[in-house]
């Protein structure tokens, strides 16, 4: 007899944190692979998608900054990482904290505010997708709920 549970998916897990100022959102450049993201990392076993993004802010950029809500849930699996759930949250504006960044100049090198008309010239069209409604839901006050980077369609 076959275990059923063989079947069951055990996705990575990846949370990162939205930060809004005004029409511009915060990005980092990460130093492997010299690409845009946003502040945050996979989740280790046994922490919670929230704590991984607070963790993930204290060792790039040097922030103690809490968790405020989330903004979207996204399925987004691929081909060499298999199912993968990503955790956009709001972690608040930045305000005096903005001065406090320290990039750790081990995984992130440099920080740049990106108007939200422009993420495509910055990073990969999926996540793109993902910041962009991720902005929308901090805007309207709302959870988003995106498999691939985009709201999913009634009947599919």
């Amino acid at each position: 007899m076959t275990d059923p549970a063989a079947n069951f998916a055990t996705p990575r897990l990846a949370s990162g944190a939205l930060f809004v100022k005004g029409e511009d959102i915060l990005l980092v450049r990460k130093t492997y692979g010299d690409r845009w993201d946003i502040p945050g990392g996979y989740v280790d076993r046994g922490e919670s998608p929230a704590s991984a993004c607070e963790r993930e802010l204290r060792e790039e950029l040097g922030l103690k900054r809490s968790v405020k809500r989330l903004l979207v849930h996204d399925w987004a699996p691929s081909d060499t990482e298999g199912d993968k759930i990503l955790y956009l949250f709001d972690c608040g504006p930045l305000g005096d904290d903005e001065d406090r960044i320290q990039v750790d100049g081990i995984e992130i090198d440099q920080t740049e505010w990106v108007n939200i008309n422009n993420l495509s010239e910055y990073v990969i069209q999926r996540l793109a997708r993902r910041l962009t409604y991720g902005y929308r839901a901090y805007a309207s006050n709302a959870v988003m709920y995106l498999e691939h980077g985009q709201p999913r369609t009634v009947g599919r």
